[in-house]
């Protein structure tokens, strides 16, 4: 390929962009000497194209509404793993951020439509080596920044429970899926709660690992810092499961550390859990939109936890009620910055890139950017506006911050075990459409993440499983453990989940595509 040379026009409007003060005499000046540059481009160009990975050729459809009553599948496959291993013959819905080669991938947004990835994710690659199916893509939120299921393309998510409401979001298909049965297992993403608020409104389990514990290599990011995947199951036993296929270091993820020490999670399920420590989080109920119900429901599950032999006891953690502050300016000015400008992967990073998607995506977010969400479009306005005056020192400060946020987790846990809360203040609200007031949409997408999204700054594993029904509809009770620290939080999710009798599974509905 040729770059074309920037011409005076645009040499005049880079000088404006960066401030630099340069005469138009200055500009004609350095037009050889930037054009001169671009020939490591043009080579670097070159290169890749040489080694660069062709998409395989796998089959995939569209499924009939008939046979999709929820709207949880974008595409369904059939590509199926080893012969063998501990996921034979389990299959999986494959969240539609998470690259899955030579199938379409959408990321719910007009913006990335059309996109056929050329590589598996690193968590697709290790599904299929440990013997799963991967049966389709589950369909997610708009660039999944939103918790109602009603901003994704083609068409919101409905939940199982009752199609009328909405599945929680942003991995809205996957939770749909999983808890209808139409999946044994589906992998989940979590910026700020999306893993854990459509397995707490559908009445399934979400496990968000420890950040860094799973490679993110291959999903589109929101913001490198809070970037998370995890399982989405009907069982706390198939969470481990799943777990322990995706988890450790792959190498190419600059969220992970160097070293992640291998866990059979599913083993330590059968560690009993009698004597451990709970810790209540008072700040965690009762918040100005939370539903007593829902409170109730949580201190019914707490009770169970009690009654299974675990500690329980009421603890404060002050700095609860001031983290969605945090989160809110690392996931508007940092995701402007990355998702949007940035073009979702930004700078600056020594993970493993994808040229096409950055290439496909900063076309079609111009060419198509009157598509995207309300919520995508208040975090580039605000999050732009915030950078713009403040240069990024407002991002500097959240995440400077998030360390003492952490530690205030991190005291709390050195006294107790865990952690538990309420995962939503309220249940499944019902769904709305895209034309929504401003107000509206941005309630219904967004209030009810007060208690996930601090996990997702902090990077502690946090795992929601069914609390209970309130009016008919699923609750969630969420169990938070020290980082890397994931198999004591499934301890105590299998022990509830085994004290209760299991979870139940939402009524077969006639007509649920229906409203």
């Amino acid at each position: 390929m040729t770059i074309p040379p920037p011409d005076a026009a645009r040499l005049a409007a880079l000088n404006e962009h960066f401030g630099f003060g340069l005469t138009a005499p200055e500009i004609e000046e350095y037009g050889p000497a930037v054009a001169a540059t671009l020939g490591a481009s043009e080579r670097v160009a070159e290169l890749y194209a040489a080694s660069a990975p062709v998409a395989p050729d796998r089959e995939w459809s569209t499924p009939e509404a008939a046979d999709d009553p929820y709207g949880g599948w974008y595409v369904t496959t059939s590509i199926t793993g080893a012969g063998g291993g501990p996921l034979a013959g389990r299959t999986v819905a494959i969240k539609d951020n998470v690259c899955v080669a030579g199938v379409p991938m959408t990321n719910g947004s007009a913006t990335v439509e059309g996109f056929v990835p050329a590589r598996d994710a690193t968590v697709v690659t290790r599904l299929l080596e440990a013997g799963a199916t991967i049966a389709g893509k589950s369909v997610c939120e708009d660039l999944c920044f939103s918790g109602g299921s009603f901003t994704s393309r083609p068409a919101p998510v409905r939940n199982p429970w009752d199609p009328a409401r909405n599945a929680g979001g942003s991995s809205s298909g996957s939770a749909a899926l999983v808890v209808s049965g139409a999946v044994d297992l589906a992998l989940g993403g979590d910026q700020g709660g999306s893993v854990r608020m459509p397995a707490a409104f559908c009445g399934g389990v979400g496990h968000k690992p420890t950040h860094g514990l799973v490679p993110y290599t291959g999903a589109f990011p929101i913001e490198q810092t809070i970037d998370h995947l995890g399982p989405m199951t009907r069982t706390v036993a198939d969470a481990a499961l799943m777990l322990a296929a995706i988890a450790g270091v792959d190498g190419h993820d600059p969220r992970q550390p160097t070293v992640v020490e291998s866990v059979d999670y599913t083993a330590e399920l059968a560690t009993p859990a009698e004597g451990l420590r709970v810790g209540v989080v008072a700040e965690g109920f009762g918040r100005p939109e939370s539903d007593p119900g829902v409170d109730e429901a949580v201190r019914a599950a707490v009770d169970t936890l009690r009654g299974a032999g675990l500690v329980v006891e009421e603890v404060s953690i002050p700095w609860h009620l001031d983290a969605m502050a945090v989160w809110n300016v690392i996931a508007t000015e940092g995701a402007a910055f990355q998702m949007v400008d940035g073009n979702a992967y930004g700078m600056n990073s020594q993970g493993l890139y994808d040229p096409e998607l950055i290439a496909h995506y900063a076309a079609q977010r111009i060419t198509r950017g009157a598509e995207l969400s309300k919520t995508v479009k208040l975090v580039g306005l605000s999050g732009r506006y915030t950078f713009e005056l403040g240069g990024g020192k407002y991002y500097a400060m959240a995440r400077n911050l998030s360390y003492e946020l952490r530690a205030a987790y991190d005291a709390a846990l050195s006294s107790y075990d865990l952690l538990v809360m309420p995962t939503l203040p309220y249940t499944a609200r019902e769904l709305i459409g895209r034309d929504a007031p401003l107000e509206t949409y941005l309630s219904t997408a967004l209030s009810m993440i007060g208690n996930c999204a601090p996990f997702d700054v902090t990077g502690h594993p946090a795992a929601s499983v069914p609390a209970g029904l309130v009016d008919g509809l699923p609750s969630g009770l969420m169990i938070i453990g020290r980082r890397f620290d994931d198999a004591t939080v499934l301890r105590a999710a299998h022990t509830y989940e085994q004290a209760g009798g299991g979870f139940p599974a939402p009524p077969v509905a006639s007509g649920a595509a229906a409203g």
